[in-house]
C-alpha cells in the first residue's frame, strides 16, 4: 500500500427557496482538514456563525497542529459565544459542524448537530454507505428511546430540531461527538449539511456514489438530485477520497524480486533465469 495527497471535491447552494446561504464549507488539503458547518439564527446571523466556526477551526489547528480536533470544534463554540455578546451576529445564532481531520492512513471526525458523515466503500456488489456521525437532533432521541422506528425518522415533523448546536448560549460547553479509523483503498467519506439529507435518502445517496466515476462527478450529481427535488434548504457537501492505493507495479515487483546487484533490472534478469533453469531441470528429471 502507498499514501497520495487526498483528492475531494466540494459545492455549496442557497436552495431554491432562500435567499441566502448559511452554510459554508472548509477545504485545506495542507492541513488534512475539511469541514461542513450549517449556520442557524437568520439573515446576518446564520452565516456569520458558520464562518465563525470555519475560520476559528482553521486558524487554530493551524497554528496549533497539536491541536485536537475537538478542542478546536470546542474553541469555535465559544468564539460564537463571544461573538454575539460583543454584537457580531446576533443573539442566539449558532451552527452545527462536521470535520474530517485525515493524517496518513488513518482519519477522525468529529461533529456537533445533525450535519453528517458518510463512508462510502466500493466492493462487488456495487458498494456499501455507512453513516458515521449520529444526529444530535429530537427525533434521534426517539429513535435511541424506541419510542418511534429508525425507517420512521426521515418523516417525522420534528426531524429538523437538534438538541445542542455550537453557540448555544445555555451550553458552557457541548458534547463534541467523535470516531477514529483508518482508511482503506478507494474509500470516500461524504461530509454534508441537512439540505443534502433532508432531499436525498440513503438509498438514493449510495446509488449516485456507486455510479460516479469520481468524486467530482458525485458532487455534481448529489447537489443536482439535492436541487431536483425540492431544494428547500442550503445545500453543502463534500467527498473526500481516501489516500491509499496499492502498491504500484514496480513496487511490488522490487518486493518479490531478490536484491543481488541492487539494479532491478539486472536482478530480474538473473532471478527469471534461475526459475528457468530451476523449471528446466524438473523437466528433465521427469523426462528420465
Amino acid at each position: 500500500m502507498t499514501t497520495k495527497p487526498l483528492d475531494y471535491s466540494a459545492a455549496s447552494h442557497p436552495g431554491l427557496t432562500r435567499s441566502n446561504n448559511e452554510d459554508c464549507f472548509l477545504s485545506k488539503p495542507e492541513q488534512g482538514l475539511w469541514l461542513v458547518a450549517d449556520g442557524m439564527g437568520g439573515h446576518e446571523a446564520g452565516e456569520v456563525a458558520s464562518a465563525i466556526v470555519r475560520d476559528t477551526i482553521e486558524q487554530n489547528t493551524r497554528n496549533n497542529p497539536q491541536l485536537s480536533l475537538l478542542d478546536a470544534i470546542q474553541q469555535a463554540h465559544l468564539s460564537i459565544i463571544r461573538s454575539a455578546r460583543q454584537g457580531v451576529g446576533a443573539p442566539g445564532m449558532g451552527s452545527t459542524v462536521v470535520a474530517l481531520k485525515s493524517h496518513k492512513d488513518r482519519y477522525q471526525i468529529a461533529w456537533v448537530g445533525d450535519s453528517r458523515a458518510y463512508l462510502w466503500t466500493p466492493n462487488r456488489e456495487g458498494g456499501r454507505l455507512e453513516q458515521l456521525s449520529t444526529d444530535h437532533s429530537y427525533v434521534q432521541m426517539l429513535v435511541e428511546s424506541g419510542a418511534i422506528k429508525a425507517e420512521d425518522a426521515d418523516f417525522h415533523p420534528e426531524k429538523n430540531i437538534i438538541t445542542q448546536c455550537l453557540g448555544m448560549q445555555e451550553l458552557p460547553l457541548v458534547k463534541v461527538d467523535h470516531l477514529e479509523n483508518q482508511w482503506q483503498e478507494n474509500q470516500w467519506v461524504l461530509l454534508c449539511s441537512d439540505g443534502l439529507t433532508d432531499e436525498v435518502n440513503d438509498k438514493t445517496i449510495a446509488q449516485i456514489l456507486c455510479d460516479s466515476s469520481d468524486c467530482l462527478a458525485a458532487v455534481d450529481q448529489l447537489m443536482h438530485a439535492a436541487l431536483t427535488n425540492g431544494g428547500r434548504d442550503n445545500i453543502t457537501l463534500q467527498i473526500i477520497e481516501s489516500p491509499v492505493r496499492p502498491a504500484e507495479p514496480r513496487k511490488r515487483l522490487k518486493e518479490f524480486i531478490p536484491q543481488l546487484t541492487g539494479n532491478l533490472k539486472q536482478d530480474s534478469w538473473i532471478f527469471g533465469l534461475s526459475i528457468a533453469s530451476l523449471l528446466g531441470l524438473l523437466f528433465y528429471v521427469v523426462l528420465s
